[in-house]
Formats: structure tokens, C-alpha cells, sequence
């Protein structure tokens, strides 16, 4: 059905970024105040128990801070996949995707960064905030980040999956980490955390592993549920 472009995530290798988010189900986006601290702290979540990490092109030097952090593996020995949000033009996306970014995400509809995506067959994270918005960014790739996120709360979530039930939902923006388990029982396959994430590493990874779904539970890659 047409809009359920997504359905068929469930099918898809578990590296590819949706299944990826999916599983994690907290994605940390970080806007640091140079390169080498996103390095930093992207290292740090990797070894936390985070695989998918979003870096941000308000970060002066991100480009440098992509290629270096791209080639890195988690705790577990696997790939890390390393995004670059607030991509909004053709240069950016041609630059991350050059710097070795997993996947792109844009805070609103930008149809050059897609155009980018589809040339390069690379993922794209379009966001949106109207429910049209949303809508049209899962139509054209199976997903949509819903910013700013707080405005509308988990409820507008859970509307939105209701007529989107096979869409991958990635509220961001306005979100703490204590209130991630609202948004994911509202229907958000993965939450985006900017902010008050802990620094300790203990703590860091009791994140990840509080937000990670019950080993014994069917797994929708599409849904987060």
C-alpha cells in the first residue's frame, strides 16, 4: 500500500541505519563545540553500547570529525554508523556522504538533500513537522524525523502512527532522556536525544540498555514496537 513504503524494513540486513535505530532506540545527536569533542564524545557513546551516532554540520570542522569517527566500531566489534544531521543543501550532503556518513537527516523538507540521497542511494532522514510533511518524507523514503518534537508531544506520535504504521518516526528536539519510554510507547521507533545525556559511562550505557527492547519481545523494525 502506498503508504506503507516501509513494510519491508523487516527484510533488511540488520546494518542498514532504520534497523540499526530500530534496535537502539535512543539516537544521541551531538552539536559540540569543535570537531575534536564530538570525536570525543562519539567515541564515548560507541563504547557505551550506542552503534548509531549523529553528528551535526552546526559543529565547525564536522566533515573532519565524520571521516574520523566513521571507520570506528562499537563495544561489540561492529561498524559504526555515523549520521550527519541538519543537513540542508546539496554541498552538505555531497560532503558528509564524501566524509563517510551511514545516513543523512535534515530538521525540515529539503528536496536537494534528497535529490542527493537517491543519486547516491543513501539514506535520508527528511524531517517534518505538519502531518503533510511527515507524510511525504516516508512516501519518499520510508522514514521522517518529526521536529521540533516537544511542541506536539508523544500524542502527536501516536496520531501520526496510527495513519503511518509502517513508518520509521524519529522525534527529536525538546526530548530528555527520562522521558524517552513516553515517546517509544507512543510509536517512535527511536527518540533524539540532543541533550542531557550523562557523562559517566556507566550511567551512559544504562541508557542504552533501559531503551533497548526485551530480548524475548517480536522485533519491528518499521515500528520500533
Amino acid at each position: 500500500m502506498p503508504d506503507r513504503p516501509s513494510d519491508h524494513l523487516t527484510d533488511r540486513l540488520p546494518d542498514h541505519p532504520y534497523a540499526v535505530l530500530a534496535a537502539q532506540r535512543v539516537l544521541p545527536v551531538l552539536r559540540e563545540a569543535d570537531a575534536a569533542e564530538a570525536v570525543r564524545r562519539a567515541t564515548a557513546l560507541l563504547a557505551a553500547g550506542c552503534r548509531a551516532v549523529e553528528l551535526t554540520t552546526s559543529t565547525p570542522g564536522w566533515a573532519g570529525a565524520v571521516a574520523r569517527t566513521a571507520p570506528l566500531s562499537d563495544v561489540h566489534g561492529r561498524p559504526a554508523l555515523i549520521g550527519v544531521g541538519t543537513v540542508t543543501t546539496t554541498a552538505q550532503a555531497q560532503t558528509a556522504l564524501d566524509a563517510g556518513a551511514a545516513f543523512l537527516i535534515s530538521p525540515y523538507p529539503a528536496p536537494e538533500v534528497r535529490a542527493v540521497a537517491v543519486r547516491r542511494a543513501a539514506v535520508f532522514i527528511e524531517g517534518g513537522f505538519t502531518p503533510g510533511e511527515i507524510a511525504a518524507a516516508v512516501r519518499a523514503a520510508g522514514a521522517a524525523k518529526v521536529f521540533p518534537a516537544h511542541v506536539g508531544g508523544p500524542g502527536f506520535v501516536r496520531s501520526l502512527r496510527a495513519v503511518l504504521p509502517g513508518a520509521v518516526i524519529v522525534p527529536t528536539g525538546g526530548i530528555r532522556p527520562a522521558e524517552v519510554p513516553d515517546w517509544l510507547a507512543a510509536g517512535a521507533t527511536a527518540v533524539g536525544i540532543g541533550g542531557g545525556l550523562p557523562t559517566d559511562p556507566d550511567r551512559l550505557a544504562a541508557v542504552f540498555a533501559a531503551a533497548a527492547p526485551p530480548c524475548d519481545a517480536p522485533h519491528d523494525a518499521a515500528g520500533g514496537r
